[in-house]
């Protein structure tokens, strides 16, 4: 029986190299195209973002010729022609009520995307898909009109008895007695903009969980909500925090709405209950027309403002869903 040769012998005999298989890859003409239309697109709309980046940017050389970039993001101040305006209210108001929309419209996103996915009727869960699409597309001047006629008068009600209740929170605390336009009711028309969003994205990657998963969880005895709660839910991460991402693009964006709900303030305060609040896409909305053209160069500066928080909250939901098994599913 012949020994077998160590590494370390000198006389062993190297093994005989072996050749490399080299897999040519031959796209159809329709593969080459798609590829192409697909690289041009993706160029076309980073080209598109980095000129609308340059165009704001050019449109407020003006104003930041005779205010600073720090004083100008600060000032809670807007009297642009008299050089002396700032979007640190602004700013400020139009986080708050965005994230009191995504916060109200969490729960019920989430819920309405897992019963169209795991319980609804198979006769009905395609019903239900195409109204939740259907939803998403509904102009935002009707949410605002809804919102004005229907809800304040309404919702008004419910913003006294939580100032009674709950006044000890500082955020529910009312000074004045004034109610209507509050970031309250601001937020609770956003939140109803953006469930049907937030849900499409979590329904479509909720229905994209490994069957073989879920099989296995349940043949293991486990209820259909232990399924959920074991399989579906933690491969969904991803949807969910993209499509709350999506929606909270949706909401610092969203101009018409806002512009008809809110009673237009320049201070910043965290009373959600009070009346007034104001933000970047409505001031633009509400100015622009009689604005003159130092005033529309500040205009232009915060416009570049939102444009830039905007950005960052996809970058930062693209990090974070790129992590998480869904993450290639989830579109943002």
């Amino acid at each position: 029986m012949t020994a077998p040769l160590l590494a370390n012998d000198p006389t062993a005999t190297p093994p005989a190299p072996v050749d490399r298989i080299t897999v040519v890859v031959r796209r159809s003409f329709g593969d080459r195209v798609f590829h192409l239309s697909a690289r041009a697109a993706g160029t076309l709309t980073l080209a598109l973002m980095v000129l609308v980046f340059y165009f704001l940017l050019n449109a407020s050389k003006t104003f930041f010729k005779v205010e600073s970039f720090s004083k100008f993001m600060t000032d809670q101040a807007w009297v642009p022609d008299e050089a002396n305006a700032g979007v640190g209210s602004l700013l400020f108001n139009t986080i708050l009520v965005s994230f009191l929309g995504v916060i109200m419209a969490f729960p019920f996103a989430l819920a309405a995307a897992l019963y169209v996915s795991e319980y609804a009727p198979r006769r009905l869960r395609r019903s239900l898909t195409l109204l939740l699409d259907l939803l998403a597309a509904v102009p935002s001047i009707v949410f605002g009109i809804w919102g004005f006629f229907f809800l304040m008068p309404r919702q008004r009600h419910l913003s006294i008895w939580l100032s009674h209740e709950l006044s000890f929170v500082p955020i529910f605390k009312v000074t004045d007695g004034q109610y209507a336009d509050s970031p309250f009711i601001v937020g609770t028309v956003l939140a109803l903009m953006i469930i049907p969003i937030a849900a499409s994205v979590m329904r479509e990657v909720f229905s994209q969980a490994p069957p073989v998963e879920r099989e296995g969880a349940l043949a293991l005895g486990g209820t259909r909500w232990g399924m959920i709660r074991s399989v579906v839910l933690p491969f969904g991460r991803g949807g969910i925090i993209g499509g709350m991402m999506l929606a909270l693009g949706r909401a610092l964006g969203e101009t018409i709405a806002v512009t008809m709900l809110v009673s237009v303030v320049f201070t910043r305060s965290t009373h959600i209950l009070h009346q007034g609040s104001n933000t970047i896409s409505a001031l633009i909305a509400l100015d622009w027309g009689e604005a003159s053209p130092i005033a529309r160069s500040a205009l232009m500066a915060a416009g570049l403002v939102l444009f830039v928080i905007t950005l960052l909250v996809n970058v930062v939901a693209s990090m974070i869903t790129s992590r998480t098994r869904s993450g290639s599913l989830t579109e943002i």
